[in-house]
């Protein structure tokens, strides 16, 4: 059981990055004007910047330098954290969770005070029907915010989701940084599995599925912000069809 919940929360989580990085490419080659651009990914980017500061201050780095957002995007200096790799990772892997969290959060104030409507997507991708309930929400959420009851307030929460689900990925450096921090904790996994140690063994499981929830919300929204750029996508495949 415990096995598949870590397949399951490393496979999302691996499509979730691939999701985003994807994005960012796509928006960066189709957009023809930099400043538009630049103001679709500020907010993501600096909300990234945070989340890293963030990791620093609950891991006890100390930081050193805050840049966030130029042209190149946005970037923390940071200290060595006071636990060693496991806080180089919650640094580095904060945007995955900070900002899914983030999108929850707006989500319930569209939700609240703008009258969108969304539906109750599943928390937690483990079957078939799961997955098939969350593509029908998918395809409810845009039916009814757009074409049933138009909420133009809609638009404005899928700006934010975009901006937000670009910036998600963590950066090449991020994922360097905490490699090996990854690395020691998938063998601390292994050895509890192995140990069969009861409460140990329910420990981990508790702790996976919460960030499986987690993983979950951010492939979510991902995938809202993919179905928003299917237009980009197909112009940016045919823009490299002709190149070739």
């Amino acid at each position: 059981m415990l096995v598949s919940e870590f397949f399951i929360v490393f496979f999302y989580g691996v499509i979730l990055i691939g999701i985003s990085v994807t994005l960012d490419i796509v928006w960066a080659q189709t957009i023809p004007f930099r400043l538009l651009y630049y103001c679709i990914r500020a907010p993501g980017v600096i909300v990234h910047e945070c989340t890293h500061i963030f990791g620093c201050l609950i891991m006890g780095a100390k930081i050193q330098k805050v840049v966030l957002f130029s042209e190149s995007g946005g970037s923390v200096s940071y200290t060595r954290p006071v636990i060693p790799y496991f806080g180089d990772v919650v640094i580095s892997m904060a945007p995955l969770f900070g900002i899914s969290l983030i999108l929850v959060g707006i989500t319930w104030v569209f939700q609240t005070y703008s009258g969108c409507y969304f539906p109750s997507f599943p928390q937690y991708l483990d079957t078939v029907n799961t997955v098939q309930e969350l593509f029908s929400d998918l395809i409810s959420l845009f039916y009814q915010n757009l074409f049933v009851h138009f909420n133009i307030w809609f638009l404005f929460y899928l700006y934010a989701v975009i901006s937000l689900a670009v910036s998600i990925a963590p950066s090449g450096q991020d994922i360097k940084n905490s490699a090996i921090g990854l690395i020691i904790i998938l063998i601390v996994g292994i050895l509890i599995l192995w140990s069969n140690i009861p409460f140990v063994v329910n420990a981990l499981l508790v702790v996976t599925r919460i960030v499986g929830i987690g993983i979950t919300l951010g492939f979510v929204f991902g995938l809202i912000a993919f179905i928003v750029s299917i237009p980009l996508i197909i112009i940016y495949i045919k823009n490299k069809s002709a190149i070739q």
